[in-house]
């Protein structure tokens, strides 16, 4: 491990957001982490010179994504017949015919949502040298906390590369600049996020530490619970209904989300037959379950396997958002293969449910609080 002496992070104290353990801080060198001792979680890690970072990789990202709007993205032609589509232009198709959702969904997603978390950094930290306002800091900061989960743009990436396989072994596809600008944006927006510590970043803008709201423990697990129910009665229509029509010379084939994986499996594409098995199947049961069993848990106040309770459920928090993978792959061949009766790809009704079990069992693992892990106690919680 480099050190750098000279840049130490900021000590003291805080309280762990996901035990409410409260730990004492030592001054960190470069690269060190420090973890609760309670659940094991990472309560700050420091880089050196981490708000340069931000603000470069921050500029860039926002560079690069204007530059992916005004070129072409993608190109599909097929029997002498040419569809090109851009960032924004790929939106208007969805528009035009009459997916909304589907168009709403990619905008916020893979454009506005990260274009506001990278304004919002910047405006926190490039003042930082010269002035703050823990005021307006603050607002801003939770503003882009809470939007982070839901900035999708390197899932969007995987979701083209799934569409373009899905259609490369009928049709000869074509790679705009705009794709490769996204890239860059996705690259740099990822790069922001590692750069940025949130408990630092929070006291050295605000003056205060950043503390997870907390519900009451019966009304943070009737939430959850409404949320899961819900999310498995959209389930059954997300996997038993097609997720999309692909309409070839006149005649509909309607494909659920398993026989996309049964098709691509049959046509060697194993990797991203895998990675649309995980994604879509895999990910969304297993969280459920895993949610399920957490709020059961910490309703009955079990106070049994709490290292492993909490592991499956930062897994969860993890690897929840990337079920977005077939949705992102559905609009982007709905945007792009548009041939009239020769050959046209339309959304099914299972998109819209599929869209909203993943968004539902998001919203449940941020509702669920990880803290009724550790303290499960009437007499505890009475205390709270």
């Amino acid at each position: 491990m480099s050190q750098h002496l000279s840049d130490p992070i900021h000590s003291g104290q805080t309280v762990c957001q996901q035990c409410d353990t409260s730990v004492e801080i030592p001054r960190l060198a470069h690269r060190q982490k420090a973890k609760c001792p309670c659940c094991g979680h990472v309560l700050t890690q420091h880089l050196a010179r981490a708000n340069q970072r931000i603000i470069m990789f921050a500029l860039s990202a926002l560079i690069f994504l204007l530059l992916s709007m005004p070129f072409n993205f993608l190109g599909f032609s097929s029997n002498g017949q040419n569809h090109a589509i851009g960032i924004i232009s790929g939106l208007d198709v969805l528009i035009v015919n009459d997916y909304m959702f589907l168009a709403v969904i990619q905008l916020l997603s893979i454009i506005i949502v990260p274009a506001i978390v990278l304004l919002g950094l910047l405006l926190v930290v490039v003042p930082l040298p010269v002035n703050k306002n823990p005021a307006t800091s603050k607002t801003i900061l939770n503003i882009v906390y809470a939007l982070i989960p839901w900035s999708m743009a390197e899932i969007f990436l995987i979701g083209v590369l799934v569409s373009l396989i899905k259609i490369s072994s009928f049709a000869d596809i074509s790679i705009g600049l705009s794709f490769y600008a996204y890239i860059g944006f996705t690259l740099c927006m990822v790069a922001t996020l590692l750069s940025m510590d949130k408990h630092q970043l929070y006291i050295n803008a605000t003056q205060t530490q950043h503390r997870r709201k907390r519900l009451p423990k019966s009304e943070s697990i009737q939430r959850t619970w409404a949320l899961l129910l819900t999310s498995i009665l959209l389930y059954i229509p997300a996997n038993t209904l097609p997720i999309m029509h692909t309409v070839f010379i006149g005649t509909d084939e309607p494909s659920t989300i398993l026989g996309g994986v049964i098709s691509m499996w049959q046509n060697k594409s194993y990797p991203i037959a895998l990675v649309i098995f995980i994604a879509s199947i895999v990910v969304p049961i297993g969280k459920l379950v895993i949610l399920i069993w957490l709020n059961y848990c910490a309703q009955n106040g079990t106070i049994k396997k709490q290292n492993t309770r909490i592991f499956w459920y930062r897994l969860t928090e993890f690897i929840g958002r990337w079920s977005m993978v077939d949705i992102f792959a559905v609009a982007i061949l709905v945007s792009l293969i548009q041939l009239g009766n020769t050959m046209s790809v339309f959304p099914g009704p299972a998109a819209m449910a599929f869209c909203g079990v993943v968004i539902l069992t998001m919203l449940a693992a941020m509702t669920f609080d990880p803290r009724l892990i550790w303290s499960n106690s009437d007499a505890q919680d009475d205390r709270q």
